[in-house]
């Protein structure tokens, strides 16, 4: 019999240490994370801003936070030893309200929240007219540049968390939306959709096309020539509001033009708002009095002798 060498014996249990409980849920890269929270210690507790985004099946999450020591956010966010602090917000559900009502999880989705997020963060931190960003984009790589009269742009880098990075992905779509917004996020053009990595050359064509939605555009003609049905299944939704593929493009570009006017949140409408208010309720109830929570307890107690007493009649 050959030789089996043993791995996982007991030397090796009693030493397993196992991963920190947000790595083993999926939600922070701690190896990254490292990096991106570290500062130089000349610059000691100076913000240090990240674009935190993050997809989900339904949403995508775009936030400008400062990172902290500890915890993760998903937010643009600073790090703190008490936890990240999130400096704003966006989200796709909030698109509706400049007119995209369909399609919030893909690119041109992505790109509009970060365009949204960073006219927010500006918009707050009083630098919205310094820094307008690219009003028309041209799928051209173009970073934010000091404005030598103005103070600094306002600099945050790129948290992906544990989202793979391959080329075209979704978040490299938020990141060029915030880019384009008038933050400076250091990056390349290496990840865009349209690039090619033999000639290492970006086809700015390509770019715009997915910034105004054109790949829908063109996978829209495509299966409803092909299939039909499948077609009204799909874009079911789209067909509904009565939005074809040679609308998409002026609906992307109506819907930038009113996130640049008015990038500020708001409110929900009262009636979700007193919906939100009751559910929250019993989801968190009021925290009982001990004199309340021994009452509880007597009634309990009486409730229980009264249901033994009907049994043993």
């Amino acid at each position: 019999m050959p030789f089996v060498k043993v791995v996982k014996n007991d030397a090796y249990f009693s030493r397993y240490q196992v991963k920190y409980r947000r790595r083993r849920e999926g939600k922070t890269d701690y190896y990254a994370r490292k990096r991106l929270v570290a500062q130089a210690k000349n610059n000691y507790n100076s913000p240090k801003y990240r674009l935190v985004v993050r997809i989900t099946n339904k949403d995508i999450i775009c936030q400008e936070s400062l990172s902290s020591r500890f915890g993760d956010g998903s937010e643009i966010v600073s790090a703190k030893l008490q936890g990240d602090f999130v400096l704003t917000a966006a989200y796709s559900h909030e698109l509706p309200r400049y007119g995209i009502n369909n399609g919030l999880t893909n690119w041109a989705a992505a790109y509009a929240t970060g365009l949204l997020v960073a006219r927010r963060a500006l918009t707050k931190l009083g630098l919205a007219d310094t820094y307008e960003g690219q009003t028309e984009p041209d799928g051209t790589l173009q970073l934010t540049e000091a404005n030598e009269e103005g103070p600094r742009p306002f600099k945050a880098f790129l948290d992906v968390g544990l989202h793979r990075t391959s080329t075209g992905a979704r978040v490299f779509g938020a990141m060029k939306g915030a880019s384009d917004g008038g933050i400076f996020v250091p990056h390349s053009e290496g990840r865009f959709p349209g690039y090619d990595p033999e000639s290492k050359e970006l086809d700015a064509d390509t770019l715009q096309s997915y910034i105004y939605g054109g790949h829908i555009a063109e996978y829209m003609e495509s299966l409803e020539e092909e299939d039909d049905e499948r077609f009204k299944k799909q874009f079911s939704t789209y067909l509904a509001d009565d939005i074809g593929s040679e609308d998409l493009e002026d609906l992307y570009k109506e819907a930038h033009a009113k996130i640049r006017e008015s990038p500020e949140a708001q409110l929900t409408d009262k009636a979700d708002l007193a919906k939100w208010k009751e559910a929250s309720k019993k989801t968190h109830p009021k925290k009982l009095t001990l004199a309340e929570r021994r009452q509880r307890i007597e009634e309990k107690k009486a409730a229980w002798a009264a249901k033994r007493d009907a049994a043993d009649e």
